[in-house]
């Protein structure tokens, strides 16, 4: 999915537990089909994964990283309901592969890629629970670090005039430079709660309809509370989409500000993984596809 993706495969991750975690070294590894895009997923037995950072960066940088969302992890499945992998451990460079990996509990469950909860009003009030919890977590004095979504709209005017001029041929650029150019001067509406971060459909597991369990929990931390609102439109149609409005009372500011989170975030992948991620890039043409039906 990028030029300068690291490869990573069973076999060095068997090695990698077998050197560092000689307790799990006789449980199967598995490669996971992901539509994941910042790593490479690898069960170990039943109740482990493994995850791989798929672009090269210092070691001890990644080590911080991963450091960090563990600790986010940890916190978020202390306020959250519904299930959430949980840190187990940290490995190291070795076997071939340069940067340090993490290991955390495997939840059981369908992607919402695959399992599409959008005309699922239980799934709504689920995904609504979800989010007043993470937004009734204390955030301890934090508020947002200043990188990636979740602080100043026009931020992203550099990133988002990039994504218009590779869109070209792809979508309307025209009418959805027009609808940035709305979106991007819409004021904050209040102070920072805690956030997800990235509730798109990879990131969301699926049983009978309902919520079942959140993955990629590692950015929970704190932002714009209307940044969680992008699963409004990553994943919900009209209906269960209105209810998780009323669930969460949202005025019309922040519901407007969570549409141009979910429309900067939809921006950007159409276009980058239009060759290396149809699934990630479709999903972005849906969520833009809402963005613009709701706006008519």
């Amino acid at each position: 999915m990028h030029d300068d993706q690291v490869q990573v495969t069973t076999d060095v991750v068997a090695a990698l537990v077998r050197e560092q975690f000689p307790a799990w070294s006789g449980e199967t590894i598995r490669p996971l089909a992901s539509t994941g895009t910042v790593h490479a997923i690898f069960r170990i037995g039943h109740g482990l994964s493994a995850r791989f950072p798929l672009r090269p960066a210092d070691a001890a940088e990644v080590s911080a990283v991963l450091e960090r969302e563990a600790r986010a992890s940890a916190e978020l499945a202390r306020v959250s309901r519904f299930p959430v992998p949980e840190p187990v451990a940290l490995g190291r460079p070795g076997a071939g592969y340069p940067m340090p990996w993490a290991v955390q509990t495997w939840l059981p469950g369908t992607i919402a890629f695959d399992a599409d909860p959008s005309g699922s009003v239980a799934f709504a009030e689920d995904l609504a629970a979800f989010i007043a919890a993470l937004r009734a977590a204390e955030t301890r004095g934090r508020t947002f670090g200043g990188d990636g979504r979740g602080g100043v709209l026009a931020h992203h005017d550099a990133w988002m005039a990039r994504c218009f001029a590779e869109s070209g041929g792809l979508l309307d650029v025209p009418r959805l430079r027009r609808l940035w150019s709305r979106f991007r001067e819409l004021p904050r509406s209040g102070a920072d709660v805690m956030s997800h971060g990235d509730l798109i459909p990879g990131n969301v597991l699926v049983a009978g309809g309902r919520l079942s369990g959140v993955l990629d929990t590692g950015g929970f931390g704190p932002a714009d509370p209307a940044l969680d609102l992008v699963g409004a439109w990553h994943l919900l149609g009209p209906g269960p989409r209105d209810v998780l409005r009323r669930a969460l009372a949202c005025d019309d500011l922040e519901w407007e500000r969570g549409k141009a989170w979910a429309f900067q975030q939809a921006m950007g992948v159409v276009w980058y993984y239009a060759e290396t991620n149809p699934t990630m890039s479709g999903m972005g043409r849906r969520t833009l596809d809402r963005i613009l039906r709701s706006a008519e």
